[in-house]
């Protein structure tokens, strides 16, 4: 369920984050360990309880939204029985924040979790999604700017031309959060997965972002003070 708080920009959300850690000490690689695994219940709680059999492709990005899928898949891993994919779109040597390289480094060492990712990634990944059950899309969050290019956009067309049950971390991939437009395509979520607060985008969207619920990820509500208090 959706709460009835005020909707806010994407810029805000960063100060608001920005000031989770800056005064109260509240580090981002918790705030990202939170979306995650709000995330993976929210999965759960659509596709369980008996999880065993389901194929679950994770998309990720080399930023915070790839991270947080990263964790949500971490979470969904150990369910008996699941098959988890991450699937990489970008170079691993351009992960951009300190959250999302602790991430990647546990994800490296799992062996109950396959990672597709190199030159032929969007090839392998098409082969997966041939049977896939789930899809989680972490591809782009909040940053999103201009015009998206291959490997990403190629991503989007296959996640879009695919069957299974999509869950958009934060914003659908393409969408922009705070007015709820797109350039040339965006992927369309059967639900998205928004943290702390409604993005301002999420609610002129909904053919994009189908069922909305947000999560909250432990920020202070004192971390709002200077930016909506």
């Amino acid at each position: 369920m959706v709460a009835r708080e005020q909707p806010i920009s994407s810029e805000q959300m960063y100060r608001i984050e920005d000031n989770g850690f800056a005064i109260f000490g509240m580090k981002k690689i918790l705030m990202m360990e939170n979306a995650g695994h709000g995330l993976a219940d929210f999965i759960f709680s659509k596709k369980g309880p008996e999880f065993a059999g389901k194929k679950i492709v994770s998309f990720c990005g080399t930023g915070n939204n790839g991270g947080d899928a990263m964790v949500a898949s971490r979470h969904l891993s150990g369910y008996h029985g699941t098959e988890v994919i991450i699937v990489l779109i970008g170079d691993s040597k351009n992960i951009k924040t300190e959250e999302t390289t602790v991430n990647w480094s546990i994800i490296r060492n799992m062996k109950s979790i396959k990672i597709i990712e190199g030159n032929d990634v969007l090839e392998l990944a098409k082969k997966e999604l041939s049977n896939s059950n789930i899809i989680i899309d972490g591809i782009f969050g909040t940053g999103i700017k201009g015009e998206i290019r291959d490997p990403f956009s190629t991503a989007i067309d296959l996640i879009n031309d695919s069957k299974a049950y999509v869950v958009s971390v934060d914003v659908p991939s393409g969408l922009n959060p705070n007015d709820g437009s797109f350039h040339e395509k965006c992927v369309k979520a059967d639900a998205t997965v928004t943290f702390h607060r409604i993005k301002n985008g999420l609610t002129r969207n909904k053919e994009y972002t189908g069922e909305l619920h947000l999560e909250k990820i432990g920020i202070p509500i004192e971390a709002e003070q200077g930016v909506l208090i």
